[in-house]
Order: structure tokens, then C-alpha cells, then sequence
């Protein structure tokens, strides 16, 4: 190894490998004090969109002329819901998360003022949802999981692998968490972002940082 290839790898920071087949998606989890306690924002999707009447955070697609995937999100919660930018202040960035099917999100904690006048955008949301922190943190979600199977694609080259056709593909679980509050239900990716925010937020409250 030469010493300009040794000077690359030092220098290099890892990223996840084909990172830019992903496609990337931010969003906020807004929390909000109204009449001395704190709720979490959600939006229930419109009807003429994908996923229609399923619940959600606020969020979207990150374009290529966003600064940052921060600016993603907070842009998203600017056009769903009409949250003034200097009403949102993001007050840090959790994990991220890989889907099975190609997508990366961005998920970011943000406080909103409480004096903030929600106005939704009809053709995106069509109910904007309050449910307090206190119902969520004593809430133990229903798990299920999903399971995920191998099929390769008509023309794939079997005669170039071991065993060919009979190959012992592997196959995977994908768990799925179902909160249901006052007959709303949360699930699917967004379940797992409130799952991960409410186990970050006890952890917080309980001084572990």
C-alpha cells in the first residue's frame, strides 16, 4: 500500500455504503406545552394522497435545494401545518432510520411556541391531532411483526451462485407497534419514531445524558 493510498483511508469518513440509492425523507416530532402539560402534534393524512387517513408526523421528502435534512423538516412542518419557522425550535436531532424499502429517515425533536395558530394544509393533512405526553409515556404499544421473504427477479443469474435455484435465502422480520389512543391509531413507521422518542424522553427525565 503507497503512501497516497494510506493518506486516502485516513483521511476518509465512513458513510453507509450506496447511501445515495436511498431515498431520504425528514420530519418532526413537535411537542407543545398547552395549559401546563405537554402534547405530541400529529397529522392524519388527506384522503387524495398516499396513505390516506393514516397518522403521522410532519415531514416529506428531502429536496436537493434543502441546506440540510434539519431544514427539511422544519420546512415540512411549515407547509402541513402552518407553524411560523421562528415558532419551531429544534432542540435535537434523533436516530435515524433504514426502512426495508429503500428509504432513510431523518427524525428531529422540536418545540413549538405555545401561542402557535396551527393551520393545516388541506390538501395534505386533513386533521391535526393533540394527545398528550403524559397518555403516550403510559401507553405500552401492540407489537407484530411482518415478515419479509427473498424472491429474486425473473432473469436472475441462479448459475452463477452456489446452488443455484435452491439457495437458502435468508429471510427477515420487520416488527410493526400499534398505539391506539381514543380510537386513533398510530402505527407503522410512525409508531416506531414514538417508540424511540418516548424511550429518549424518559431517559432524559431521568437524567441519563
Amino acid at each position: 500500500m503507497d503512501d497516497r493510498m494510506i493518506k486516502y483511508f485516513r483521511s476518509r469518513k465512513s458513510q453507509l455504503i450506496d447511501k445515495q440509492k436511498l431515498y431520504e425523507f425528514a420530519l418532526v416530532v413537535p411537542l407543545i406545552v398547552l395549559d401546563d402539560e405537554y402534547y405530541i402534534v400529529f397529522e392524519k393524512r388527506a384522503k387524495n394522497i398516499t396513505q390516506p387517513g393514516e397518522i403521522c408526523f410532519p415531514g416529506g421528502k428531502v429536496d436537493k435545494l434543502d441546506e440540510s435534512v434539519e431544514y427539511a423538516a422544519v420546512r415540512e412542518l411549515t407547509e402541513e401545518l402552518g407553524v411560523p419557522p421562528h415558532h419551531i425550535e429544534v432542540v435535537g436531532e434523533l436516530d435515524y432510520l433504514i426502512t426495508p424499502f429503500n428509504m432513510i429517515l431523518y427524525p428531529f425533536l422540536a418545540r413549538i411556541d405555545s401561542k402557535t395558530r396551527f393551520e393545516k394544509n388541506d390538501e395534505e393533512v386533513a386533521e391535526i391531532l393533540f394527545i398528550p405526553l403524559s397518555d403516550l409515556m403510559s401507553m405500552e404499544p401492540k407489537e407484530h411483526y411482518i415478515y419479509l421473504d427473498v424472491r429474486p427477479e425473473e432473469n436472475f443469474p441462479y448459475e452463477l451462485i452456489h446452488q443455484g435455484e435452491n439457495y437458502p435465502w435468508r429471510t427477515g422480520t420487520f416488527p410493526e407497534q400499534f398505539y391506539v389512543y381514543k380510537g386513533q391509531v398510530i402505527w407503522g413507521l410512525t409508531a416506531r419514531i414514538l417508540t424511540h422518542v418516548l424511550e429518549e424522553i424518559a431517559q432524559a427525565e431521568k437524567g441519563r445524558f
